[in-house]
């Protein structure tokens, strides 16, 4: 996000010095993006796992910024919602183990915060959204109480103008006003992928995370429920969407204003640059907090060192794009694709897999994206998407023919099985071991085979404890329990057992 924001009041000052910096560094970044010599590093992949803190009853549990405090590591880091935590792995070369290297840095990490969370008795989950959440959990409250969050949750708020509206029909319907929607935003929890990619290779490669966005979610999704409503496989999608809504309300139909959470506007063209104007074009500041260079840094870049640009990284992650471009001038500068659509969970190898699939497909897919996108109008590739998200492996997709320039209606779970080999040439010409490879994408397979994901798993699991005779937020609390037993028996979500309740007394 660049600058570290330390206050949450603003000025209108603020606000035109914010948007001159914004249109000078968009300038410079279209300059560095061309230099010869900018990111000629090796390929890498990371990872950020958001985790929610509960309590020994399953309830939300608003500590996260003290064990941040007590971590004291840039490794376990604040979340806008005060009972997340996330933590972010050092990058690893795509080649080799990369998986399980970051597989290893996130169960180191997760041990951490795990030790910290149980002096204060709670404990960490990686879940898309917590069963046993309640709404007086998400009021204002809800947000982490630092600057940064204050300024987003006020900016967002006076920006709508009025309630948000949540509105998400699944099995049961949802549907209310809330003032502190933002505090909805502290109900998601994701499992997002950092890919290097130079200026050249960005475009293809973004459009190939753009399409395969929808697949790789259908086998991942891991919340069918929200306040006790069944709902969407994959309900975090919906519930960020409209929690993240600061469209003034009768702007929410007009399609001229895109949301600040989306999916994008269509196939990248060029590059990495035309994203970063998109954001800049069509999203107000929230945080305009304009950055004071010390003389070092400002020596620094007249030598040739990469401009920070603090204004632009800042403002650029006041839009959740479900895939966006990242630049780092740190260590020689490197240009990153940010996959966030992967909700966090069930297990650590089934959000590894996740990743093996959609980093090699990406891989696999990159050469043939030029077709591909004449093939298939972005319009679609977003209605995949949104299907994905709530319909699972069962969805419906668009997909592209393989032999015309056309597309044709196919369900997630068979495009998914075309596409694991596809993902295994990937990582194959990446430099990914044999092992490695089979690992991960035999687990994914068999995932995407048997049907069972996070959000099957749950769904089932809960009707077994409400035929049980267990009902309301007592069987939530029960498939929580049960839910993180999964997690620590380090089995994929496949391999969990379809009736996990022997007796209802041992729940």
């Amino acid at each position: 996000m660049g600058t570290e924001v330390k206050t949450d009041q603003f000025a209108e000052a603020d606000y035109d010095r914010f948007k001159q910096r914004l249109d000078q560094q968009l300038r410079v970044l279209e300059q560095v993006l061309r230099r010869p010599d900018f990111d000629r590093q090796e390929r890498s992949v990371g990872a950020e796992l958001e985790l929610f803190v509960i309590d020994a009853e399953g309830r939300a549990c608003a500590i996260s910024d003290h064990l941040v405090k007590e971590a004291d590591t840039a490794a376990i880091t604040p979340e806008m919602g005060a009972f997340d935590i996330e933590l972010s792995t050092p990058p690893a070369r795509l080649a080799g183990k990369p998986f399980s290297a970051l597989g290893e840095s996130m169960r180191r990490t997760v041990q951490r915060i795990r030790t910290l969370a149980a002096r204060h008795g709670a404990r960490v989950v990686p879940i898309s959204i917590l069963p046993t959440l309640r709404v007086e959990d998400l009021d204002s409250e809800a947000i982490t109480q630092r600057p940064r969050y204050r300024a987003l949750a006020r900016g967002m708020t006076e920006a709508r103008g009025t309630a948000f509206e949540i509105s998400i029909e699944g099995e049961d319907r949802l549907q209310f006003s809330s003032q502190e929607g933002v505090g909805m935003r502290a109900a998601n929890g994701a499992f997002q992928i950092h890919m290097s990619t130079t200026p050249d290779e960005f475009a293809p490669l973004f459009n190939a995370a753009l399409l395969l966005s929808a697949p790789a979610l259908a086998a991942a999704a891991n919340s069918p429920t929200f306040l006790g409503k069944r709902l969407w496989d994959e309900t975090r999608v919906a519930l960020f969407k409209q929690s993240g809504d600061d469209r003034p309300a009768a702007l929410d139909g007009d399609t001229a204003l895109p949301p600040r959470v989306n999916f994008g506007n269509g196939w990248v063209r060029e590059g990495a640059h035309e994203l970063f104007l998109e954001s800049v074009t069509l999203y107000p500041p929230l945080l305009p907090a304009c950055s004071e260079l010390d003389e070092a840094t400002r020596a620094a870049e007249r030598a040739g060192a990469l401009p920070k640009l603090h204004e632009l990284r800042l403002h650029h992650g006041t839009v959740w794009s479900w895939n966006r471009p990242v630049y780092d001038p740190d260590n020689g500068g490197s240009l990153r694709i940010e996959l966030r659509a992967l909700p966090a969970g069930p297990s650590y190898e089934d959000m590894l897999a996740n990743a093996a699939f959609l980093v090699g497909a990406m891989l696999g897919m990159r050469d043939r994206m030029p077709e591909l996108v004449n093939a298939l109008p972005f319009v679609m590739a977003k209605q995949n998407f949104f299907q994905a998200a709530q319909h699972g492996l069962d969805a419906p997709l668009a997909w592209p023919k393989r032999s015309s320039r056309a597309h044709e209606e196919r369900s997630a779970r068979d495009v998914l099985l075309e596409l694991v080999p596809i993902a295994r040439e990937g990582l194959l010409a990446a430099g990914v071991e044999a092992g490695e490879r089979a690992h991960y994408l035999d687990i994914f397979e068999a995932r995407v085979r048997s049907g069972q994901t996070g959000a099957v798993w749950q769904r089932r699991a809960l009707s077994q404890l409400q035929a049980r005779g267990l009902s309301g937020y007592e069987a939530l609390t029960a498939l929580l329990d049960r839910y993180v037993a999964g997690f620590d028996s380090q089995k994929p979500v496949h391999a969990w057992p379809l009736d996990p309740i022997a007796e209802v007394d041992d729940v």
